[in-house]
């Protein structure tokens, strides 16, 4: 039996995550006690978009989160005015 659309998509995903996790995981925790000099380096971006990055997805994130939490509360209040 071949597998679905759905099962291909959530194997890519996975996959995906596990790729960005082993990197991210390499570049916070491996890179800083590999000597600058080794040509490592040229495969990841300055430390500091390692804590700038996830900072600001986390407060777009949060953002976001609000702002539907707002969106669902004004609409509802509308909805039991009606």
């Amino acid at each position: 039996m071949s597998p679905g659309l759905d099962q291909v998509a959530g194997w890519s995903l996975v996959s995906f995550s596990g790729l960005v996790f082993t990197y991210y995981t390499v570049w916070v925790i491996v890179l800083p006690f590999v000597d600058s000099d080794q040509p490592i380096h040229n495969f990841f971006l300055p430390r500091f978009y390692a804590i700038a990055g996830p900072l600001f997805a986390g407060v777009l994130a949060l953002v976001l989160i609000f702002a539907f939490v707002i969106y669902v509360n004004i609409s509802s209040k509308k909805t039991k005015k009606s």
